[in-house]
């Protein structure tokens, strides 16, 4: 079975952005309950996956399935969203930055891109700064998707545009959310270990993996390369 990984930081840490009784909401409601739900469709079908992005992928695109890709997608994808963000701004250097200002023209050109996309995004999903190869692109998915799915494409921040993330504190206004996201939140060492990964420096960051169970589970160590 899964757990539901604790947060890297208090609740409140990511103040005033993001507030503690959104952060209890989002991590303890939103996010347990896609968890949960998975363990239950994981024990009925007797499945005992060795990982989460597995799941994901097997479920993708199989409609009888679709239950459990919405539920294995988003809980790996709220996990990857507290790893992106960090509770200090952080400053952005090296070969990402260097890359971001050959794609885009620079991190105010970047920040433009991001909110435009995110904000633009019709309904709910998620909106992403990810590589290809050595490539960086903005793009955003509907629903639970993310780019486990797509070929090629290795996240390095995420943002969640589903309203319960940012309705308590900002109202309608994604906007002014995404933008003021953007100012204090990425965690951009972590971006930049994933940009590494991207062009075949170390490994990708993967979801914790299940741990053992009264019915035997093997139990598979949190992997972060």
């Amino acid at each position: 079975m899964f757990e539901l990984p604790p947060l890297p930081y208090d609740h409140a840490a990511l103040e005033p952005v993001i507030s503690r009784a959104t952060m209890h909401l989002h991590h303890e409601k939103h996010h347990k309950k896609y968890v949960d739900t998975l363990n239950d469709l994981l024990a009925k079908a007797g499945a005992t996956p060795k990982n989460l992005e597995e799941v994901v992928r097997d479920a993708f695109g199989d409609d009888k399935a679709r239950k459990l890709f919405n539920s294995a997608a988003q809980a790996w994808n709220h996990t990857f969203f507290w790893t992106a963000m960090s509770t200090r701004r952080q400053t952005l250097d090296g070969a990402l930055l260097q890359s971001v200002a050959r794609d885009f023209g620079g991190l105010d050109a970047l920040k433009a891109a991001f909110v435009k996309e995110g904000a633009g995004h019709f309904g709910s999903g998620w909106v992403w700064l990810a590589a290809e190869g050595d490539a960086l692109k903005v793009l955003s998915t509907h629903d639970a998707e993310d780019l486990l799915v797509h070929q090629g494409l290795t996240p390095l921040l995420v943002c969640d545009v589903w309203e319960h993330a940012y309705y308590l504190d900002h109202k309608n206004d994604r906007k002014a959310f995404l933008e003021a996201w953007f100012e204090a939140l990425p965690n951009w060492s972590f971006a930049q270990s994933q940009y590494a990964a991207a062009r075949g420096e170390g490994k990708a960051w993967t979801h914790p993996g299940p741990v053992e169970s009264a019915g035997g589970t093997a139990a598979l160590d949190a992997r972060s390369n």
